[in-house]
């Protein structure tokens, strides 16, 4: 890979520029911490590096054989958007992508970049694609710059910077420098994506893929800020999935997990009717919804829903809801574990009946009701088939 002092002018003396470009482009990546903020901060970044009008960054998807552009930095022509919804590219028009199809540095090789101008030939070790000199044209752009960005050996997607017409044409020594900059965009892009895979891993629950107590628990902490700060309606459905136990022991935990799983899956439907529902495994046989913004009757009628499905599934017994609710009379909420002990409560209260409808909180005489007088004792009631509430 070349170095940045390799990409030195000899007449400008341009190396201590481009250094502390180099610099500035890995600290701005370094203070992100999702592709999307990454992205910006390396288009941003390789714009004012190469003295751009216009900079791009794309990722290569695959397994669906398009570039898609992640984000649009700079002087943006009509149409154009910094984050666009859909705005991809089929590889097939870019011969030099497909080209990446065949490892072209496997054999100790490096990542090229290239120059493409609008009019007239293109500078040596220039290229020609005519997909890329009409969008130039179409766009008011003289000429542009490519390079691939390449991540554990392979193509990861591509850097493009353009300047406009009439401008100077990208040299060979910037296409130099392009390749620098697209190797700090890799290693800036994998740092990024490291972090995601570790928040993952720490906020989602192996088995089922749901989302795992401790973002529960994080999620919960907000949305009581937000209630208390602007009155929004947080709703809590704790779930005890019924026949378990009987499961593991009469056909062995691989089926069990099965029933995890698939319940999961229930869940997770569920959840989405409600749009920014949080479906989570609490842990063992127990699974909670966390809703944010919906009215506590669609909350119910969605957990009655989750009871129905439940009960369909060939393996286990259903499943025990509890239901607890901003939204309805249980008095204030002044702590996430006050929200928990109402949930669990209703949820206890629901399995002890083997009720096959959600239990909820406070619909059955408010501070009198059953439900919210047991959540509120100073202990949890006496009994082998009692849980210990949440503390």
């Amino acid at each position: 890979m070349l170095t940045v002092t390799e990409c030195e002018d000899p007449v400008t003396g341009e190396g201590d520029t481009r250094l502390r470009a180099v610099v500035e482009l890995a600290q701005a990546m370094a203070a992100t911490h999702t592709l999307r903020d990454s992205a910006r901060a390396a288009a941003q970044g390789v714009r004012q590096a190469l003295g751009g009008s216009f900079a791009a960054i794309s990722k290569w998807e695959r397994e669906l054989g398009q570039l898609r552009v992640l984000v649009n930095a700079g002087e943006l022509a009509p149409g154009e958007r910094e984050f666009p919804d859909g705005e991809t590219y089929p590889v097939h028009e870019f011969p030099e992508i497909v080209g990446f199809l065949h490892e072209q540095w496997a054999g100790g090789g490096e990542p090229n970049a290239w120059v493409e101008v609008a009019e007239g030939v293109p500078p040596a070790e220039g290229r020609y694609n005519h997909q890329r000199v009409a969008a130039l044209r179409r766009r008011g752009r003289g000429c542009c710059v490519v390079a691939p960005i390449v991540l554990h050996g392979r193509a990861w997607g591509e850097l493009y910077v353009a300047r406009r017409a009439g401008e100077p044409v990208f040299r060979r020594a910037d296409a130099d420098f392009a390749t620098v900059l697209a190797a700090v965009t890799a290693a800036g892009i994998a740092q990024t994506e490291r972090l995601a895979e570790a928040r993952r891993l720490a906020f989602t629950d192996a088995l089922t893929g749901l989302a795992n107590r401790r973002a529960v628990d994080m999620r919960l902490d907000e949305a009581l800020e937000l209630h208390r700060a602007e009155g929004v309606v947080v709703s809590l459905v704790v779930c005890d999935l019924n026949g378990l136990k009987r499961v593991n022991d009469s056909r062995g935990h691989a089926v069990g997990d099965r029933l995890l799983e698939r319940f999961g899956s229930v869940l997770s439907l569920c959840g989405a009717m409600l749009p920014g529902t949080l479906a989570a495994r609490l842990g063992g046989d127990e699974f909670c919804l966390l809703a944010v913004g919906p009215p506590s009757d669609e909350v119910v009628k969605v957990a009655g829903e989750l009871c129905y499905r439940a009960g369909e599934l060939d393996l286990g017994e259903g499943v025990a809801v509890g239901v607890a609710s901003t939204g309805d009379p249980i008095g204030a909420v002044r702590s996430a574990r006050r929200l928990f002990r109402l949930a669990d409560a209703a949820q206890y209260r629901a399995k002890a009946a083997k009720s096959g409808e959600p239990v909820v909180a406070g619909r059955h005489g408010g501070a009198d009701d059953p439900v919210v007088r047991l959540a509120d004792s100073p202990e949890p009631p006496p009994g082998p088939e009692r849980r210990r509430f949440r503390r």
